[in-house]
């Protein structure tokens, strides 16, 4: 059985609101989630993300894997490349597989100092 795929920012919420210590936040640049205020995700606003993408913090090996896998869903632009992130395709990304990144971003962003 195929999985649906395809999500949008109110299933982002939905999800983050579920996770513990995240916390939304909503500034003219749109809606960003953190943790102990560290962010977590936000919306890609910067002009070389794709419309409808979401940033989310990761490592770099978990990012390099996630990359290679599944290029339809995740991708980098110049602009976020030096920042420990991906950006992910909301349109192409399981929920399954959002609640999975937002919990590995909780993980990283929790262990940085």
């Amino acid at each position: 059985m195929v999985k649906p795929r395809g999500v949008d920012l109110d299933v982002v919420k939905e999800i983050a609101r579920t996770l513990p210590d995240v916390e939304e936040h909503t500034s003219a640049r749109g809606t960003g989630f953190k943790v102990r205020g560290k962010l977590l995700a936000c919306e890609a606003v910067h002009a070389s993300a794709e419309p409808g993408s979401l940033m989310v913090r990761i490592g770099s090996f978990e990012r390099e894997l996630l990359l290679g896998a599944e290029p339809e869903t995740y991708y980098l632009t110049d602009h976020y490349r030096a920042y420990p992130a991906v950006l992910v395709r909301l349109s192409n990304v399981s929920r399954e597989a959002l609640r999975e990144r937002l919990e590995d971003a909780v993980r990283f962003v929790s262990a940085q100092k």
